[in-house]
């Protein structure tokens, strides 16, 4: 830990025109740094999925063993998120990314080596995997922090959701990377599917480690907030003189925005994953899409992703920080959305609903995390993000991916919910129709109580 603590050099006496000058390159510099890191995850992550055809055709693996390795994942990944969110508060957020960066490109290196010894190394192979999840649970968190340290609360929206498209990116070119450096060096072996990507990722591991530094501070400058002439938080200031659990027990633990925000997270993530998780099913099985017609929804739905994680946080700065008022007009948008997925019945009318449902969930998504930076002081960033992680991966995403594969499934039960039973495709609307409604109310309750925060900030 003191290898990541935050040294800050002696302060540069310039003026403020001055330091306002040199902010916009050492930030885009640390800014690269943690896009790229989160984009290299994203690499090592996603690509696994790719494989799983090969990894069963080449190596015999079922099914269900490709399921419990990535179940153990899911856990690691959820817990890690709070656990190591709160290790790592405080610390240098920029240099550690890095660090686990190059950590998770081994773990998944060593899974891919115990792969080709066979299946007496499956709980070897399901260990890698999950420490993989372990040193990648921080990642949002990390960046979350780096940036926030960077920038005030008056452009912090654009950046955050500039940095958000990251994980598109890398998780849009992560299978297809990992297929060409298999095809091209190693003759299509799913092993080298899985090794190759470590290689690369291991190398902008080291890059981003020596790429820019995690604040302004650490170049001698002032705090982002006098740079921009912008009044700091009372809040911030006090957490400076607590120790770091009394931090966390003031204005994460007891602070009832946090939790509303985690819980609000929760019914986003059963929209994104519920809607991107099965997408491809459920226009091969329903709307009998061809199969190459079914992979597009994934395509069409992380385009709309991008738009929607760079052009929400421009637009949250532009209407004064807003941040849940406009995850509620998403939330209620995403209805007409949702409408047209269910009613549509070409490829077109499918992939239009899906571009659009992409960019207004990750809107909310995006959102939550920005709204977390102003009811915390930026000493908590990591672990509120973390938080809300936790919550929306192992509650929201458990439900998408276990619940509505029970409502769907028709040689299951179904689901029971308050005397009822879900079950077949068109029961799985139902949930997410409960969500938009639940994740609508509140995001308006918290409006309210960060409208009052703005008002108190602006006196």
């Amino acid at each position: 830990m003191p290898w990541f603590a935050q040294n800050y050099p002696k302060k540069l006496d310039i003026p403020l025109s001055e330091q306002r000058d040199l902010w916009l390159g050492k930030f885009l510099l640390a800014f690269a740094s943690v896009f790229v890191s989160y984009m290299a995850m994203y690499m090592i992550r996603n690509h696994f999925k790719a494989s799983q055809p090969l990894l069963k055709e080449q190596l015999g693996y079922t099914t269900s063993q490709l399921g419990q390795i990535g179940f153990v994942f899911s856990m690691t990944y959820g817990f890690g998120k709070t656990l190591f969110g709160y290790l790592v508060e405080g610390l240098d957020s920029k240099r550690i990314l890095s660090v686990l960066l190059f950590l998770a490109a081994l773990s998944v290196a060593a899974m891919g080596c115990f792969m080709m010894q066979g299946e007496p190394y499956l709980g070897a192979v399901m260990a890698m995997w999950g420490l993989n999840g372990c040193f990648q649970s921080v990642g949002g968190p990390l960046s979350y922090s780096t940036v926030t340290k960077w920038t005030p609360r008056s452009r912090r929206g654009r950046w955050l959701g500039c940095w958000n498209a990251s994980h598109n990116v890398g998780g849009a070119i992560a299978g297809g990377f990992a297929m060409w450096g298999a095809t091209t060096f190693f003759s299509g072996n799913v092993i080298a599917m899985i090794l190759f990507p470590c290689a690369v990722v291991a190398l902008l591991a080291i890059v981003t480690y020596r790429m820019g530094k995690d604040s302004p501070e650490s170049h001698g400058l002032s705090r982002c907030e006098e740079i921009w002439s912008e009044p700091e938080s009372k809040n911030e200031l006090a957490a400076e003189r607590i120790s770091k659990w009394d931090m966390f027990r003031k204005y994460v633990l007891t602070n009832q925005y946090v939790w509303l925000l985690c819980l609000a997270n929760v019914f986003v993530y059963i929209i994104r994953i519920g809607i991107d998780n099965w997408a491809p099913l459920y226009t091969r099985e329903v709307l009998h899409f061809t199969q190459q017609q079914a992979i597009q929804t994934i395509f069409w739905f992380e385009c709309g992703a991008l738009f929607g994680s760079l052009g929400f946080g421009i637009i949250s700065d532009w209407i004064g920080g807003r941040r849940c008022l406009l995850a509620a007009l998403c939330m209620m948008m995403i209805f007409l959305a949702i409408q047209g997925y269910q009613r549509g019945t070409t490829p077109l009318l499918v992939y239009t609903a899906l571009f659009f449902l992409g960019a207004l969930v990750f809107g909310p998504q995006l959102l939550v995390g920005v709204s977390l930076t102003g009811f915390t002081p930026k000493q908590a960033t990591a672990v509120t993000n973390g938080l809300s992680g936790t919550f929306g991966y192992l509650f929201g995403d458990g439900m998408a991916k276990v619940g509505l594969a029970r409502i769907a499934d028709t040689k299951q039960a179904g689901l029971s919910a308050f005397g009822y039973v879900l079950h077949g495709w068109h029961d799985t609307f139902i949930v997410f129709y409960g969500s938009i409604i639940a994740g609508t109310m509140l995001f308006l309750i918290i409006a309210v109580g960060e409208e009052r925060l703005l008002r108190r900030t602006a006196t």
